[in-house]
Formats: C-alpha cells, structure tokens, sequence
C-alpha cells in the first residue's frame, strides 16, 4: 500500500484527496501538512504537520494542491528527502518553474495545471486543430469560480501553448489577456486568453477556432473538484514506480 501525504491538506482539493486516498484500497494517508493544522479529523495514524521535512518523512510520495510559495518550500525540502511528487499548483513563477526542473533530475515529479483526463485530451486535439486550421483566429476563454486568485488560469495557459505549438508560435509573443479600448484590428498571430470568475463554477474551458463563415469550439467543463483530486491519486499511483524525470498527465494516461 503506497503512503501519500497531503500537501495543503485544508483546502478544497486537499479534503477531497484525504477522502479519495482513504477510499482507494492501494493507498492510505500518510502525512498532512498545513500551516494552521487541519480543521477535520485526521486519519488515523497519519502524520499532521506544517514543517515540508518532516512532511516528507512521513510518507512515500506526496501530492501538492497549494500555492507558489508553498510548492516552492515544498521543492528546497525534497531536494534532500527525494519523493514521487504530483504537483498540481498553478502560478509558478520562471524561478520556481526553474527550482520543479532542478528536483524533477532527483526524483519523479508529474506536473500538471489540470489533472483531469478530459483535458489531457484536449490539449492534444487543440494542438491538431491549430495546426490544421491555419487560418482560423484562436481564442480561448476560461470561467472559474470567485475565490480563484490567479488569472488566466493554469490550465488556460496549458492550452493556449498547445494551440501555440500546433503554429508554431512562442506563446509570450502572441498572448492577448483581456482587451479595452481602440485596440485596433485582430492580429493574425495572435492567442486571446479571458479570464471570467463568479460564483462557485469549478472550471469550463473553451478554445475556439474562428473563421470567415464558420467556427469551431472545443469544450470541458468541470462539474466536480473530485475531477482533480481523483485525477491526482491515479497519477501518484503510477509515478510511485517512475524514474527521476519531469512527468505530465498524459504520460500517466498514455495519451
């Protein structure tokens, strides 16, 4: 039985890990770690904790929903006490993208802004689109709920640099977050990612790929936060026997 611990084990993915861990009979929790403690009962024999090393002693492999800082501290804790690691925290600035390449040469980790298998397939059917639809405009927009604090989320970033890399195109140089005012006329080479929040969506995600006369759409909408943290268990599962390396969710699903 594979022993996980929690990383964040208070927030809304991280109660749904704790309760998806505890139901998978290949898996029990091993270890939580929060700042505060937790506001539930723990596990039964299960490590509670707000010190990333002693985080990492208590389990065989950890997932990772919080944030930046924290996935940062996280990362300079496993550098010596190497772990399987799934990290699905969105917002890493190029420094601490920098720190996840440098463990991912010390241990597995599989990083993935969504874990959800539908939008492991998404990307790659976004990729296809763009690079068959040459002429269409992509836009992509994202609805999450009002307590989201990054924008555009993760995984909108995710698709708009699979529909960049279906052209060819470095993303930073096409991206257009938001627009106002005399904008002027849509560049051909161009990627519009929109962010909308409100109320309690979980996430929907469009890509679309518009044309004279005729668009295309291509579509997922999460109606669950069990979407992600099911996704994540599955994945720690399988990153349990992989070598040191730098893993996305479509290895895990074959895709």
């Amino acid at each position: 039985m594979l022993r996980v611990g929690v990383y964040g084990a208070n927030g809304r993915v991280g109660k749904l890990l704790v309760k998806n861990l505890s139901e998978d009979p290949a898996t029990e929790v091993a270890a939580l770690c929060e700042k505060g403690g937790v506001d539930y009962q723990a596990p039964e024999g299960s490590v509670v904790t707000n010190d990333a090393k002693i985080f990492l002693d208590s389990c065989e492999a950890a997932i990772d929903f919080t944030v930046p800082e924290a996935t940062e501290t996280l990362l300079k804790a496993a550098l010596d006490r190497p772990r399987p690691l799934v990290i699905g925290t969105t917002g890493l600035s190029a420094a601490q993208t920098a720190l996840l390449n440098e463990a991912s040469r010390k241990m597995p980790i599989l990083y993935a802004t969504n874990m959800s298998a539908g939008i492991a397939l998404l990307k790659k059917l976004v990729q296809m689109t763009a690079e068959k639809l040459a002429d269409f405009d992509i836009e992509i927009v994202e609805q999450h709920h009002r307590y989201k604090k990054d924008a555009p989320s993760g995984t909108a970033l995710t698709l708009a640099e699979f529909a960049a890399k279906g052209r060819g195109w470095e993303l930073d140089a096409v991206r257009v977050s938001g627009r106002d005012g005399m904008t002027g006329e849509r560049k051909r080479e161009e990627i519009g990612v929109l962010a909308v929040r409100g109320g309690d969506v979980v996430g929907r995600h469009t890509v679309g790929f518009y044309n004279d006369g005729e668009f295309i759409e291509l579509n997922h909408t999460a109606t669950s936060r069990e979407t992600f943290s099911k996704g994540a268990v599955r994945a720690v599962k399988w990153l349990a026997d992989q070598p040191a390396g730098l893993y996305d969710i479509s290895d895990c699903l074959g895709l």
